[in-house]
């Protein structure tokens, strides 16, 4: 019996990719580097600071990653305050909600730092609902890197076999699968260029779960 569910946050919870995206180029004018539409679907599910680490690697910057990151991080936040037509995606809250009413356990592992996950959760009202957040900051590698996921089981005090994962990107679905979770990959409109093969379940839209439907997956 399913007794917590794993939430991944960017483009399950919430689609802050446009945001994302748009700082990201941003920096990347600034940097004068050409980034390909492949290469930066590669990137999905990393964190900003392994992202950071590769781009530096590979042309050559002269900024050290802790720059970086921060420039990034303040176009992002400009860009996040100024939207308003930034909404959770259709279903989610309603599954999250009913999930936390049954007594299903709820935690939060994102690639995200924490001040990003911090300011998305405040503003949605998300931190009553989740026991636990982790961020793919606290890690040294990030998904498809299985960390991530066994920490948030750690912490959840649940038995792997109990636990399942939702994810949206090739590298978090190979991170679940490869700390041996269950992982049910959502497959939306704003999903580009992922790998969904090896998830054991895979929905379009977040009303394809309930609570009945989740807790006996492994039944």
């Amino acid at each position: 019996m399913i007794q917590t569910v794993i939430f991944d946050m960017d483009g399950v919870i919430v689609d802050t990719e446009p945001v994302h995206h748009f700082a990201y180029n941003q920096h990347f004018k600034q940097l004068n580097i050409e980034i390909t539409p492949e290469m930066y679907a590669s990137f999905t599910g990393n964190s900003t600071k392994n992202i950071f680490e590769k781009l530096k690697a590979h042309f050559n910057l002269k900024e050290d990653v802790t720059t970086l990151i921060a420039t990034k991080r303040n176009l992002f936040n400009d860009a996040f305050d100024h939207k308003e037509d930034l909404y959770l995606l259709e279903g989610v809250e309603d599954l999250i909600k009913e999930l936390h009413t049954n007594g299903i356990q709820l935690v939060l592992a994102s690639s995200s730092a924490h001040v990003t996950i911090n300011r998305i959760f405040t503003r949605f009202n998300l931190h009553q609902y989740f026991t636990h957040i982790v961020s793919g900051e606290d890690f040294p590698k990030s998904k498809p890197h299985p960390a991530i996921f066994q920490h948030a089981a750690f912490l959840s005090g649940t038995p792997i076999e109990n636990c399942i994962v939702i994810e949206d990107s090739t590298n978090g679905i190979l991170a679940a699968k490869a700390a041996g979770i269950y992982c049910i990959g959502y497959d939306s409109v704003n999903s580009k260029m992922q790998d969904y093969s090896k998830a054991d379940k895979v929905i379009s839209h977040f009303n394809e779960l309930s609570f009945e439907k989740i807790r006996t997956i492994n039944d």
